[in-house]
């Protein structure tokens, strides 16, 4: 028989065990399943008058909303899509966006994930500010705000690569540049305390140093792959999570102000980065799931192209990508991305939660994907809705005769 304290100890591991396979990749890629003949779902049709991007968003939104996910609330996979349907409630006129968010966000007592420095645990922290700026209750981030000062008080120093039991206990992974940085630079614009910028600043540019291949211009996901070549002998960069770290640019970017001396380098990384990625689009306007061996998983994946498509789209409305060079960019990828939702308004061609790519059944859909395409909505509405620039005119020469 059991003692009382052998019935709490294994009660303590299962909770613990379960806890951990929330935010754990699959070591292994699941089975390969065929890619079916056709590569698009239904004709492409481009979707660019405002109002009809607004209903095509709702129309995602309502399907999220409507099918609950079996995740806990404060799940990284779910607060993606958070992101998401904020995007839509900034754009529709329906309150039952923002109503919804606040019924999930309340559910959690406006608590963050149970991992204290577990990136994929902060990311919810950026749907709590978000209504917090929207309605300002000091409840709304405060528990957020002790999580972070208690790192502030005990910070991680160990090792970025992506091994051993404290391998989360810092931006060791590129999607954790999604994650948490937001949080971080959003929580310093909303309090006024630097702290937590100058942390993520510090913090961003140690897994940016450490990721980034300045040869391709691309971002390993791990340390795991700094050596992991794909099939056709070239490097491993996985597209969803490149995705994760130009769609990061879009949301830190606006959070650190002109004057603090990191952003000019940032901003250069950015743009050296999504060059790149432009240069990898698919005919079709969407990426693959590898950036460099494309033929090896010949179809379109959404989500990694989602977050490309909010990452251009958004660098072109700031100002800081070359509108003809990049708006298209942006507008091919929303055209196809748009394809791919169904009349009830699900995503398809959504890679499964993992870490490196590998062939899925196209047919999947998943919250963060959706997530994603909001995103991207919701700055292709504005590229859309806003003119380009008047060209400028050019100096008018002399029309006198020569003497």
């Amino acid at each position: 028989m059991f003692s009382r304290f052998s019935t709490r100890l294994i009660l303590a591991a299962s909770t613990l065990l379960a806890c951990l396979s929330l935010h754990s990749a699959p070591n292994d890629p699941p089975p390969k399943v065929p890619a079916p003949p056709t590569l698009f779902p239904g004709p492409v049709v481009p979707v660019r008058e405002p109002a009809a991007i607004v209903a095509l968003m709702e129309r995602v939104a309502d399907y999220q909303l409507a099918s609950p996910d079996r995740r806990p609330v404060h799940h990284w996979a779910r607060a993606t899509g958070y992101l998401g349907v904020l995007a839509t409630a900034r754009l529709s006129t329906k309150p039952a966006y923002e109503q919804a968010l606040l019924g999930l966000a309340e559910s959690t007592d406006w608590r963050p994930g149970p991992i204290k420095y577990h990136a994929d645990d902060h990311i919810v922290g950026q749907t709590y500010l978000a209504l917090h700026t929207r309605n300002p209750e000091p409840v709304r981030i405060a528990r957020l705000r002790a999580l972070f000062d208690t790192i502030l008080a005990t910070p991680k120093t160990s090792s970025l690569a992506h091994v051993g039991p404290e391998r989360s206990d810092r931006w060791t992974w590129c999607d954790a540049l999604f994650m948490a940085p937001p949080a971080w630079a959003g929580l310093s614009a909303t309090t006024g305390d630097p702290r937590y910028l100058e942390f993520m600043l510090r913090e961003w540019r140690a897994t940016d140093d450490y990721l980034y291949d300045p040869a391709e211009r691309l971002y390993f996901r791990d340390s795991r792959f700094f050596s992991k070549p794909e099939p056709n002998g070239k490097k491993m960069f996985w597209g969803r999570g490149n995705g994760w770290v130009l769609a990061a640019y879009a949301r830190v970017l606006p959070l650190i102000p002109e004057t603090r001396p990191e952003r000019a380098a940032l901003v250069a990384r950015y743009r050296e980065f999504a060059a790149r990625v432009a240069e990898l689009q698919g005919a079709d306007g969407l990426w693959r799931t590898s950036l460099l061996n494309p033929a090896g998983y010949d179809f379109g994946e959404t989500s990694a192209s989602a977050l490309f498509c909010y990452g251009f789209a958004w660098g072109v409305n700031a100002g800081l990508l070359d509108r003809d060079d990049f708006a298209p960019v942006a507008l091919r990828a929303w055209d196809a991305l748009a394809a791919h939702v169904q009349p009830d308004g699900r995503l398809i061609h959504v890679q499964p939660v993992g870490d490196r790519p590998y062939r899925f059944d196209l047919d999947s859909t998943e919250v963060y994907g959706s997530g994603a395409l909001l995103l991207a909505g919701e700055q292709i509405h504005r590229l859309v809705a806003t003119p380009p620039p008047a060209p400028v005119a050019a100096t008018p020469t002399s029309t006198a005769p020569a003497p």
